[in-house]
């Protein structure tokens, strides 16, 4: 992936609006646990930032998505990662199955203002009893007339107490588990919507996360997006966008953390000379740095995958679990290294500890990821080969 002046431009204004309208209130947000989604999408809507891929049709940009990734990449330098997660959520884990198989209408009514920032999105696939194994939801959505009527709840659902509408997958029939779903627009102001509690979590504080119970639930089946009982497979296609924003939106704040560390080990001083000079600290550190720019190529490759129309099922996966693992090292090992003021809350060193431990579980955890890695070597039992 090489990035062009027009990507390099985009990524100097999503810092510019990082620096101007979400740093600012990083510890306000965080202490508050919550930010005002509703006023700051409508601000990224109108600077284009949340239609970067859609359609032209509905206000994007219609751009391919070498241009979302150097979004994601330049928002991930951002000081709450949370902001980043939730806007991750609106353009590419709650809107990518809508965009590409949702009806004119749908589009109009659910996508058009999402993009312009007017609507708040969120995704409802993860329950209780169904995390990582998305074909055992147990949500339903039965048809009654031109309606479906719906029950049952959702789960770590991020943007949930303020989001304005939910892409949900629920099980519209009684057939096979991976062909009896679909997708469908939820207004989340329906009645027999419920936001249970908001979620208290270890990390990306920020950002809201609800429990949701849905009791008989009705809505137009005109809100279905695409065709029943293709639910599965459109999620799955979200699950390789959301994987390959996860990924890539730790680049910038690996960097971050090392480049943090390294300022502050070079002040810090210990037995007469900074942490810095000593030299399994600036190897270390070298070495992260090195493996962060081997995970940006491979991000890079999956997206020129993806953009040449083959599957990115395999790459997707790769980055997404080496991304997971990689930010745990890097914040961990750069934690170290700011000793006694690692171990506060107060650190931002302290709060990527923290946050970054959620790439290896949400979108598919990491043994999620080595399961699909390890089905398209041909390794799972039942699985055969031809050498």
């Amino acid at each position: 992936m090489i990035y062009a002046e027009a990507h390099r431009a985009l990524m100097d204004s999503v810092t510019r609006f990082v620096q101007a309208e979400i740093d600012p209130h990083a510890e306000e947000w965080e202490a508050a646990g919550i930010f005002p989604a509703h006023a700051l999408f409508r601000k990224m809507g109108e600077q284009g930032f949340l239609g970067i891929t859609k359609p032209t049709a509905y206000g994007g940009l219609g751009l391919d998505y070498s241009y979302g990734l150097a979004f994601c990449e330049a928002l991930g330098n951002v000081r709450t990662a949370s902001v980043a997660m939730a806007v991750g959520v609106q353009v590419d884990m709650a809107t990518p199955a809508l965009a590409r198989h949702g009806s004119d209408a749908l589009c109009r009514e659910f996508l058009a203002p999402s993009i312009r920032g007017e609507f708040v999105a969120c995704l409802g696939v993860s329950e209780v009893g169904a995390g990582s194994d998305v074909a055992s939801i147990k949500t339903t959505a039965r048809t009654d007339g031109d309606d479906y009527v719906i029950n049952g709840g959702k789960m770590w659902t991020t943007n949930g107490t303020q989001a304005d509408w939910m892409c949900l997958l629920a099980n519209t029939s009684d057939g096979p588990v991976h062909r009896n779903k679909s997708l469908i627009c939820l207004p989340m102001r329906t009645k027999g919507v419920t936001v249970a509690r908001k979620l208290d979590k270890l990390g990306m504080r920020a950002s809201d996360t609800a429990q949701i119970h849905f009791d008989d639930v009705r809505v137009p089946r005109r809100f279905r997006i695409g065709e029943e009982g293709k639910g599965f497979l459109y999620q799955m296609e979200q699950f390789q966008i959301e994987r390959l924003w996860g990924a890539a939106g730790g680049l910038r704040k690996m960097e971050r953390a090392i480049a943090m560390t390294a300022e502050y080990a070079a002040e810090r001083m210990i037995f007469g000379r900074s942490v810095l000079d000593n030299q399994v600290v600036h190897f270390r550190l070298a070495e992260l740095q090195t493996k962060v720019e081997l995970l940006r190529s491979l991000i890079y490759r999956a997206v020129e995958t993806m953009l040449g129309g083959e599957d990115v099922t395999q790459l997707a996966s790769m980055a997404k679990l080496t991304a997971g693992r990689l930010i745990r090292e890097v914040t961990d090992s750069c934690l170290q290294y700011w000793g006694g003021m690692g171990f506060m809350s107060e650190s931002e060193i302290s709060r990527m500890y923290r946050d970054g431990r959620l790439t290896s579980i949400g979108g598919g955890a990491d043994e999620v990821m080595l399961t699909i890695i390890a089905k398209g070597m041909g390794l799972l039992p039942g699985q055969r080969r031809n050498h």
